[in-house]
Order: structure tokens, then C-alpha cells, then sequence
């Protein structure tokens, strides 16, 4: 299992991540800027990083890097949908849960991002990576292509951290299937040119929505903290971060 389940650590091994071998050094790219949050069981992947929710059955965030590079390969869509067999029964989402559920299976690391190699396509379908998402409008319309923007952004501007999760209002949660998996009531991207050290951060309704009004979901990456408790690019010095995570983009990136 490729997993570390004694969270105090987290933070420690990963800020000392080239001086281990094994998953916290194979991971290490994802946690470049820091990782969102020490909660959860933390699934390393070959193309991701993602700390999951076993009450919720739905990851808490997803962490990924794109490249220009990266995005040269073209391998075709997977679709092997299945469980995480890192996760136990009872903790994980199964394919059950979603058959007849309305919700789509939605990919938080999305799988168009993981054509570069063949494990990290395998591994993106694992329900881990998922959470129930409206389908029409939303899944298949304003957040693919917000996920179409965020690899034309990494063509153009070389390299982007890009970090997605569910957002959970207070009381009862909807949930589908005999596992019981939450179904967000918001859907967040945050996303990180490390090199212009400039950030963009969404927050959308995990409902139908049209494709041309994505720009009014944008929010400053602080609120995405405020809503969620995770905290971003803490890696960063607090001056830096807080003046990247304060700062509402006035649009999308061109």
C-alpha cells in the first residue's frame, strides 16, 4: 500500500521529502508548495497527490502538477473506473454507489491531464479521485472546460499546480449509494504559476451552470480556505502567501 496513515508526520516528512525514498519522495513534486491539510489518508499516485475523506468516501483535495512537457503525450482515455484498493471496504466509494445515482463520476485530477503516462491514466479513474457530480452543465460542461482552460494555461505559461476538492456546507449532506458518498454542494480549483507566483481560484455549485458566467466564480484562494479549513502554499514565505492568497484575479488568465 502506498498510503501514510500516521498523519502528525505529514507535514515533517514532506518538508524533508529529498531526504527519503519510497512515496513521500515520489510525491514530493506534488507537495512543491505545501500540503493543503494533514487530515484524511494520504494516496500517493503517479500523477497526483490526494488526501481522502473515508467518512465522506470523496477526497478532501487533489494535488497535481501540469507541464508543457507533460501534455506533448496523448494516451487515450482510460475510462477503468474502479475502486481504491489502497482504501478499505466501508471507507471507500465502490462502483455501486454511483450506478443510478444521477451524479456523474467526477474526476477531481482530471484524466485529460494524465495522458502522459499510462499508470497515471490507470490510477486517475480510481474512485478516490472522484466525487457525485451534476452531470449536463457541470461535470460535462463548465468544469471540463474550466480543466481544458487550466492545460492551454500550463502550455502557455510552462508549469501549474493545480488543486481541486469538494466543498461541504454545514449540516445534513446528500449522499448517494450503500457506502453512503457525500455529494458536494461546491466544487473548488485552486490554481498556482509557480513562476509568476500568481494564483486563480474557483468555487462553483455543484449544479448546472453555464459555461459563460465561469468568470463569476472566481474568488481570492483565501476564501477556498475559509470554506474548506485547508491552507495553501505554505511552503511559500507568509508575505508571499498571503499576498498571493489575498488577491481576488480580476479575470481568467488569457
Amino acid at each position: 500500500m502506498r498510503h501514510l496513515y500516521i498523519q502528525a508526520l505529514i507535514v515533517f516528512l514532506f518538508a524533508a521529502a529529498p531526504a527519503f525514498g519510497g512515496p513521500v519522495e515520489e510525491c514530493g513534486e506534488y507537495a512543491a508548495f505545501g500540503v493543503p491539510g494533514t487530515s484524511g489518508d494520504l494516496l500517493c499516485r503517479k500523477g497526483f497527490l490526494l488526501s481522502h475523506d473515508a467518512r465522506r468516501k470523496t477526497p478532501l483535495w487533489v494535488a497535481e502538477r501540469v507541464t508543457r512537457e507533460r501534455l506533448k503525450a496523448k494516451l487515450k482515455r482510460s475510462d477503468n473506473f474502479q475502486p481504491d484498493a489502497d482504501l478499505l471496504k466501508g471507507q471507500r466509494a465502490e462502483l455501486s454507489d454511483y450506478k443510478g445515482s444521477g451524479y456523474d463520476r467526477g474526476h477531481m485530477a482530471p484524466a485529460a491531464d494524465m495522458a502522459w503516462d499510462g499508470q497515471a491514466m490507470s490510477e486517475s479513474f480510481y474512485l478516490s479521485n472522484m466525487v457525485p457530480q451534476a452531470g449536463a452543465g457541470m461535470n460535462r460542461g463548465i468544469w471540463a472546460e474550466l480543466e481544458k482552460k487550466v492545460r492551454k494555461w500550463a502550455q502557455q505559461r510552462g508549469e501549474l499546480y493545480i488543486y481541486s476538492g469538494p466543498i461541504y456546507k454545514e449540516g445534513e449532506i446528500k449522499t448517494i449509494g450503500r457506502n453512503k458518498v457525500a455529494v458536494p454542494n461546491y466544487l473548488f480549483k485552486v490554481i498556482l504559476d509557480p513562476k509568476g507566483r500568481e494564483a486563480l481560484a474557483l468555487i462553483m455549485p455543484n449544479m448546472p451552470l453555464n459555461t459563460q458566467d465561469m468568470p463569476k466564480y472566481l474568488v481570492p484562494v483565501d476564501e477556498v480556505e475559509k470554506q474548506t479549513g485547508l491552507e495553501f502554499f505554505s511552503a511559500l514565505p507568509p508575505k508571499e502567501q498571503e499576498r498571493i492568497e489575498s488577491v481576488k484575479a480580476p479575470a481568467l488568465w488569457q
